[in-house]
């Protein structure tokens, strides 16, 4: 049988294990090619014939997609300048927000700190490496590979390490003493990827679908009638993406209107637009938004 990667109209994509895998997944759902993944694989079918998946951990996407043996992936920010993968990023897609910090145990202070050479437990062994040194500090770095926190104090002065709330640091006794990075999740590409036309366009293609859905998870469609006396106060000023879409009713008794509005915008507007006379305003989710 041939081997799927030697098939030329193949779009190889690494999609990343662990925590970023389900947001991931979903915004491959959302965007119209669902994910089927069997226990124990890591070959995943996305519903076409031109995509081919690979699950892998996200510290390797960077690398392997610069070796060229894939054409694109999702990985944090964090590992892409943790590794020095040379890779073009097409999406910043937002999801998985952390930020990598340096911590130590409560107690130390910044002349204990300056006092010692340090032990320094990190995955992040370069970012470490280049922060540690802009701050003059001796130390000497420990790889670890997963549960960092659990270092301090016995077996390392400080931690260099991903978070989103702080909260497991703190459930450790760790104070935070400086942020390195803020990273999210990105969809990147491999310059070769880039370099021929047809995988460009489905590269692009697939990030216009991503966007699209993000933007829809932000954004809720309303629809309500207006009547032809009030049409002009209930329509000017209303948000919109462009301009509100506008149909007149049976019987020429008003207007169908919808607009696209942001989430949080919508506790303000709704009273607004029933004060003003509309009339049967109904709200609903989008699946995408291309604009």
């Amino acid at each position: 049988m041939e081997n799927s990667a030697s098939i030329p109209d193949k779009l190889r994509i690494l999609i990343p294990k662990g925590r970023i895998f389900d947001n991931v997944a979903r915004l491959f759902t959302e965007a119209g090619f669902p994910i089927a993944l069997a226990d124990r694989t890591y070959r995943p079918t996305l519903g076409t014939d031109w995509l081919d998946a690979k699950i892998m951990k996200p510290q390797n996407v960077g690398e392997l997609l610069e070796m060229g043996s894939h054409d694109a992936g999702f990985t944090g920010i964090d590992w892409i300048e943790e590794s020095g993968a040379d890779v073009a990023e097409i999406l910043d897609l937002g999801l998985d927000r952390v930020k990598i910090v340096a911590a130590v145990p409560q107690a130390f202070d910044e002349e204990f700190l300056r006092s010692k050479k340090l032990v320094v437990a990190t995955e992040y062994v370069n970012l470490a490496e280049r922060w540690l040194k802009t701050k003059g500090y001796q130390y000497r770095i420990l790889r670890t590979y997963g549960a960092t926190e659990v270092f301090p104090p016995d077996d390392a002065d400080m931690i260099i390490d991903n978070t989103s709330s702080g909260q497991t640091l703190r459930d450790n006794g760790l104070a935070i003493i400086g942020t390195i990075l803020k990273s999210s999740t990105r969809f990147v590409a491999s310059h070769a990827a880039l370099a021929d036309p047809e995988k460009k366009n489905r590269i692009e293609e697939l990030a216009m679908l991503f966007r699209a859905v993000l933007d829809a998870r932000d954004r809720v469609m309303l629809e309500m009638n207006i009547p032809k006396d009030i049409f002009d106060a209930v329509v000017n000023g209303l948000p919109a993406m462009r301009s509100p879409t506008v149909a007149p009713l049976f019987g020429d008794e008003g207007y169908a209107v919808k607009i696209a509005v942001q989430k949080h915008e919508v506790p303000e507007i709704i009273p607004r637009l029933k004060k003003l006379g509309a009339l049967d305003i109904v709200e609903y989710d989008l699946r995408k938004v291309v604009p």
